[in-house]
């Protein structure tokens, strides 16, 4: 904490620490035990006797100190942020695995009996809840029976309480179908990083790119080109991915009709893990009059995407082949929002921040077309895509966002 900083409470809806919570909130931390055995975390916020929660989540990290909460606390709500099992770890998470921890999640606030449940999925916290949402709203025996990879999901044993309502904050179309949209088709091999074709590498000047941040132009051709290269590296390593499965499954099964062979239980006990190579190369990052918006050149793991998509960032990096079938996979993935969305029929709010660098504006509009409910409004509110200000801007978009979800609570009756 900075000396300017001691004393003085933040705005709400803003970067926060302890002190920007009000001074008579209570809060509790719970560890709870999911159906099938996982532990999950999660922190309760309260003032008084709330009725009602609002509920934040994401499947790979931990919402602990969301800059929504001291807001949402603030109008009268019960605060309850989530993790997953999978916190910081991509390289075992699975959508389904995060689905039960959801329902977890709920269940318990069920069981302490407040009256109205709100989700608000922030980011990828937005594929995971509208995939709960969905099989909620299903008989348990219309649930998906099995995942991408094959395993059970159980779903049809799991209590999936309904909920109230969704809001949708800075959301994306789901992690595989993000992924897709920024991983590079250009890899010629998947064990070389550094392999290209060059009519599909997106820092070819050959294809329109220009090193001046934000000035690359691509022909529609070559765009077209780029995004069914993009779909066609995604089958490549759904392949491969199913291939691993498939050899550890037989390997296993083998081991299961009493095989001793050394290589065989090595093989069965091997869980694998796959590079994805180069994956920060979304042209909408690069080319900014593609799907313009207020975003700034780069992405959101650097100002260069050249440097950032040879570097270590990037989604999906490093996963089992479960995990890129579960989460990755644009094309096997079941918690993408074009199929999970349309399941969302309780009042839904989408809040669309501008300078967005993964979702740009005409995803937006698709995703808002794909929600199910009635009773849906879209608003767009200054910022980058975590909420902070975009260049020029006085204050962050975070309190503007804080701002339209509360007064949308209150005109539901949450708050």
């Amino acid at each position: 904490m900075t000396e300017k900083q001691k004393g003085k409470r933040p705005s709400l809806g803003i970067d926060w620490f302890p002190q920007a919570l009000p001074n008579d909130t209570r809060t509790e931390v719970f560890t709870l035990r999911t159906p099938d055995g996982a532990s999950v975390l999660g922190t309760l916020y309260t003032r008084g006797q709330p009725r009602n929660v609002a509920c934040l989540m994401h499947p790979r990290e931990y919402f602990g100190a969301h800059y929504l909460v001291p807001a949402l606390l603030e109008r009268g709500m019960a605060v309850w942020t989530q993790g997953a099992r999978s916190i910081g770890n991509d390289l075992r998470l699975e959508h389904e695995q995060a689905v039960i921890d959801a329902a977890t999640g709920i269940q318990f606030l069920r069981q302490r009996d407040f009256e109205k449940i709100v989700l608000i999925g922030n980011s990828g916290g937005s594929g995971v809840y509208s995939y709960y949402i969905q099989q909620s709203t299903l008989a348990p025996e219309q649930r998906l029976a099995k995942s991408p990879v094959g395993k059970p999901t159980r779903f049809d044993t799991l209590d999936m309480p309904a909920v109230d309502a969704m809001v949708y904050l800075a959301p994306h179309p789901g992690q595989g179908r993000l992924l897709m949209g920024c991983i590079d088709p250009s890899v010629v091999d998947e064990n070389d990083a550094l392999s290209v074709d060059p009519g599909l590498d997106p820092f070819n000047p050959e294809n329109g790119y220009v090193p001046e941040p934000g000035q690359s132009r691509y022909t529609p051709d070559f765009v077209e080109r780029y995004r069914a290269a993009q779909r066609s590296r995604v089958e490549r390593i759904d392949a491969i991915a199913r291939q691993l499965i498939e050899r550890r499954q037989n390997a296993r099964r083998q081991v299961k009709e009493g095989s001793s062979e050394r290589a065989i239980r090595l093989q069965a006990a091997h869980t694998p893990i796959i590079t994805v190579w180069r994956t920060d190369a979304d042209l909408r990052n690069i080319d900014l009059t593609l799907d313009p918006s207020d975003r700034a050149p780069g992405s959101i793991w650097g100002n260069d995407p050249l440097v950032s998509n040879y570097g270590a960032v990037g989604f999906g990096r490093l996963c089992s082949p479960e995990s890129w079938l579960s989460t990755w996979s644009g094309v096997s993935s079941q918690a993408a929002l074009e199929k999970t969305a349309p399941y969302v029929r309780v009042p839904t709010l989408l809040v669309e921040y501008t300078g967005d660098q993964t979702t740009f504006p005409l995803q937006i509009k698709e995703i808002f077309s794909w929600i199910g409910a009635s009773d849906k409004q879209h608003v767009r509110v200054h910022g980058d895509h975590h909420g902070r200000p975009i260049e020029g801007d006085p204050q962050s978009g975070r309190s503007a966002a804080a701002t339209h979800i509360t007064n949308w609570l209150a005109a539901h009756g949450f708050v």
